[in-house]
C-alpha cells in the first residue's frame, strides 16, 4: 500500500515509462529510459544515487514499445532483487516454471511469455543493439535459437514483438545472461 503507482511515479519523473513483473520472481520494478544507456545505472527511479541503480531501457528504443525488439536492463543483485533473478533462468527447472510476465504502459498492457535464455559477451553485438533488426526479429531468432542454453518453442515468429531482460553473469566481468520473451498487446 506504501509504494507508488505507476501514475505517482511518472508525476515525480517523467522517464518512468512502465512497471515489469514477471511471474513468481523478485521482478517487480518501474521501468525507466534515459538519454543514454548509463543514466540508470546507479540512480534510482526518483533520480537519486543508488549502487542497484533502476531496470532500464535501452535508450535507443522507442518509449511507446513501437519496436520489433525491446531491450530491458538491471543489475544481479545477490539477493535476487533488480534481475538478480534473471541469472536463474539458465536452470531448467527456474526456465520452466518461470514462463511469463507482465508489462504495463500507461495506455497499454503486454504478456510476456519467456521462450530463452541465453549467455553471452556483453558485446554482443545481435543482442545489444536493439535497432539492428530493421523492422522484424528474424536474424535475432535464428541468433538466440543457435546459442539457447535454455529454451521452449511457442511459435514466435518474426513479425512478433521480442523482448530481452539483460544482467550481468556472476562470474564473469563481461558475461550476460538474457532472456527472452515474446510481447503480445492486452489492451
Amino acid at each position: 500500500d506504501s509504494n507508488p503507482t505507476l501514475a505517482e511515479l511518472q508525476a515525480i519523473n517523467p522517464d518512468v515509462l512502465g512497471w515489469l513483473t514477471i511471474d513468481d520472481t523478485h521482478i517487480d520494478y518501474p521501468v525507466v529510459i534515459g538519454e543514454t544507456d548509463m543514466e540508470y545505472v546507479n540512480k534510482d527511479v526518483y533520480g537519486d544515487f543508488a549502487l542497484s541503480g533502476s531496470i532500464f531501457m535501452d535508450s535507443d528504443n522507442a518509449r511507446d514499445l513501437s519496436d520489433a525488439y525491446t531491450l530491458v536492463y538491471g543489475h544481479h543483485m545477490d539477493n535476487g532483487a533488480m534481475f538478480g533473478d534473471v541469472v536463474e533462468f539458465v536452470n531448467t527447472d527456474y526456465f520452466e516454471s518461470h514462463p511469463s510476465g507482465t508489462l504495463y504502459l500507461p495506455d497499454a498492457t503486454y504478456t510476456i511469455e519467456i521462450f530463452a535464455c541465453v549467455q553471452v559477451d556483453a558485446f554482443d553485438s545481435m543482442i545489444y543493439d536493439p535497432l539492428a533488426q530493421d523492422g522484424d526479429v528474424s536474424e535475432l531468432l535464428h541468433y538466440v535459437d543457435e546459442i539457447a542454453v535454455q529454451s521452449r518453442y511457442i511459435g514466435v515468429t518474426p513479425q512478433d514483438q521480442v523482448i530481452g531482460l539483460s544482467t550481468c553473469a556472476e562470474a564473469e566481468t563481461n558475461g550476460r545472461v538474457v532472456i527472452f520473451g515474446r510481447l503480445d498487446r492486452m489492451s
